[in-house]
């Protein structure tokens, strides 16, 4: 059975801009098939480019407050993290049926950019989650985020994945 369920509103907030038409193309083709099952926010922020650790607290803590102004107040916030939940494809959809279960009708996940995020910004996410234990330039983590939610949404929908 195909349900088409467009109750739920995704917001992808990351840190920095997509430049490469690699990265640019890769999320507007999952922005496209994710756009069947939710309606789908991508929302960018500068990147305060931090060139060393000395400077890396304060462009946490810049970027945190541009953030914190794009979160939505009525969303479940889940913040990327390599400290984060590691969950399985399944463990997503399973998150995501549950959020829509308990009523939730709004969920953002949030990517930081190259230094991560500030820890005080991780402290008020609801969840935090982790692509896995491998490190991936953020711009492929947002590439595989928006992957693994078109991902859940086909197993919530008990839908053939199509390579």
């Amino acid at each position: 059975m195909t349900m088409r369920n467009t109750s739920l509103h995704i917001d992808v907030i990351a840190v920095g801009k997509l430049k490469e038409d690699y990265w640019i193309q890769a999320c507007a083709n999952y922005y496209k098939r994710l756009a069947r099952y939710a309606a789908l926010t991508l929302t960018e922020v500068n990147d305060q480019g931090a060139r060393s650790t000395s400077e890396q607290a304060n462009a946490l803590r810049v970027e945190a407050s541009q953030l914190r102004r794009k979160i939505p107040k009525d969303a479940y916030v889940v913040m990327l993290d390599s400290a984060g939940a590691q969950l399985s494809s399944e463990g997503i959809a399973d998150f995501i049926r549950n959020l829509q279960d308990r009523g939730g009708r709004r969920a953002c996940f949030v990517l930081g950019g190259s230094w991560g995020l500030d820890k005080e910004l991780k402290a008020e996410a609801g969840m935090l989650l982790s692509l896995g234990p491998i490190t991936l330039p953020h711009n492929l983590a947002r590439v595989v985020l928006l992957e693994q939610l078109y991902r859940a949404f086909k197993i919530i929908t008990h839908e053939p994945y199509h390579k």
